[in-house]
């Protein structure tokens, strides 16, 4: 199949992948892909308005263009709100159609994202009926490609992305981000830190506060602060919570995405539980620990940086997590301290 680009302008692509941050993460190798290829191609991003500053990270992509589904659904049957959402709503689409592109890819799969591409001008391509997430996604692509499930996420939309625009796989997945150049903040003491993620979107992926004292005790045994971010309420609680256990820890102010991407960036190492930052830390080439409790890092443990390790789930053993002794013995092969 001949690649969609006529004339002689740059390659003008979307790239659609709206959500979650671990989602959105998985989706960059696409770009360094793209370029690699087509080091002239124009890139643009559709994604949701909580995420915008991570395709940003990428120096390939031109624009994002956010997209504020999460919040619409919950205004549309709000009379004082109907009116507002409705404009934005019209905003997006004439913001979305004014562009024309060769080729519009959606790597998320879902029914959502395919109908946010029909706004899209140019070619519509995505998973086939057999390969989306969700089968009915594939009757609004004007091309389908068929890619096999149960590989993980990162090569499904590498792959996918691949056929869409008639080239080969060659080389590792490269995220090709960098950290945003943040001065350390103000209530982040000077020393080594590690970032210890405990927070994720499941009670069932959280790992044991227990288990989060027992590594802080020995981190601090080794003059090493810990510093746990937080992103609602609840977390901001056990945030506290475990800070109280572990001397000289850090409850930090709630981070947007940037400063916890500088936060990341700069750190000793990050141990988290199965939630996007980690992925973020691992795609910084931050060494980086998993701790999967609930999930299969199979299809979405972490995939990217030189020093990351897996912990839990073995194969045939869903629902094992490890312990704080574990935890401390993958830390030691990825970042000694």
């Amino acid at each position: 199949m001949a690649h969609p680009f006529a004339g002689n302008h740059p390659p003008r692509i979307l790239l659609v992948k709206t959500s979650s941050l671990g989602d959105v993460l998985h989706n960059l190798p696409v770009v360094s892909d793209i370029v690699r290829h087509f080091p002239n191609a124009q890139i643009d991003w559709l994604v949701e308005e909580n995420f915008v500053a991570l395709p940003g990270l990428h120096p390939a992509v031109r624009n994002v263009i956010p997209v504020a589904l999460r919040r619409w659904r919950g205004k549309l049957l709000n009379p004082g709100a109907w009116r507002k959402t409705c404009c934005e709503i019209g905003a997006f689409r004439a913001a979305l159609s004014a562009q024309h592109y060769d080729i519009a890819i959606d790597t998320q799969g879902l029914l959502k994202s395919a109908l946010l591409m029909r706004g899209a001008r140019g070619l519509r391509c995505g998973f086939d009926r057999h390969s989306a997430r969700e089968p009915l996604a594939a009757s609004f692509y004007q091309r389908t490609f068929s890619v096999a499930t149960g590989q993980h996420a990162v090569e499904r939309n590498r792959q996918l992305v691949a056929q869409a625009l008639d080239y080969t796989l060659d080389g590792h997945a490269d995220f090709g981000i960098q950290p945003p150049v943040i001065a350390r903040p103000d209530w982040l003491p000077d020393g080594t830190y590690i970032v210890l993620l405990h927070a994720t979107s499941r009670a069932d992926k959280l790992w044991e506060e227990a288990n989060w004292i027992a590594l802080g005790r020995y981190l601090h045994g080794k003059n090493i602060r810990c510093v746990l971010p937080w992103g609602s309420a609840a977390e901001k609680l056990r945030s506290l919570r475990i800070a109280s256990a572990i001397p000289d820890a850090v409850t930090p102010p709630r981070l947007n995405l940037g400063a916890a991407a500088s936060l990341l960036g700069a750190a000793h190492a990050v141990i988290g539980v199965d939630t996007g930052l980690n992925h973020l830390a691992a795609a910084l080439n931050v060494p980086t620990i998993g701790i999967y409790t609930a999930t299969d890092p199979a299809l979405t443990g972490l995939y990217a940086g030189a020093h990351v390790i897996n912990l839990g789930n073995n194969p045939g053993n869903i629902g094992s997590a490890p312990d704080a002794a574990a935890a401390i013995a993958a830390l030691q092969q990825v970042a000694p301290c």
